[in-house]
């Protein structure tokens, strides 16, 4: 007997949730270690998302009865992505707005530092900081940057745990159907 497949959005949601809550606590790790918000830790931050990403296009698939197309596991990973992308792009702006301005600002004086360090003059470097750096910039490069990272994520995810119906899973699925009649 078939069963429905599973929800792709409860599935996704429910991992986009445990990335958020990581990326939050990571966050807070590296304020309180001290580490620079421009340092290159930064980026290990993607292997939670990208974890978190393949388990849930791995859960999608176990709750599939063991079965998943190309298309059913690309669309879990990029719900996935979307959804924490929004939440990431929210979490930013009270971030830097509200609980970390400090944080902002050492975003803008790194910003400025490097655009000095390759030439830029002084006062052309604050202004483009204030431009490139602002809050609002900053999060929507994390919802776009987000989608597109995401994307681009889900489509491996998808090609590793995609697990399609042979025809004789199909005519085995068949033999063991006997009809309730």
């Amino acid at each position: 007997m078939e069963t429905a497949a599973p929800s792709q959005s409860s599935v996704a949601l429910k991992w986009t949730l445990f990335s958020f809550l990581t990326s939050i606590v990571l966050t807070y790790v590296f304020q309180f270690a001290g580490i620079s918000q421009t340092s290159g830790l930064k980026y290990t931050t993607f292997i939670p998302y990208i974890a978190f990403m393949f388990l849930a296009q791995k859960e999608y698939r176990d709750r599939a009865n063991g079965y998943m197309t190309y298309g059913q596991g690309f669309m879990t990973g990029f719900l996935f992505a979307i959804y924490t992308a929004v939440l990431s792009t929210l979490f930013i702006y009270i971030y830097y707005k509200v609980l970390s301005p400090a944080a902002y600002n050492e975003v803008v004086k790194s910003t400025q530092d490097q655009m000095i360090a390759k030439g830029v003059d002084e006062e052309t470097a604050a202004k483009m900081s204030a431009t490139y750096a602002s809050v609002t910039f900053l999060t929507v490069a994390t919802l776009f940057g987000g989608v597109i990272t995401g994307t681009i994520i889900s489509l491996i995810g998808a090609a590793i745990f995609k697990k399609e119906r042979t025809a004789a899973d199909i005519l085995r699925q068949n033999e063991n159907y006997s009809d309730p009649v």
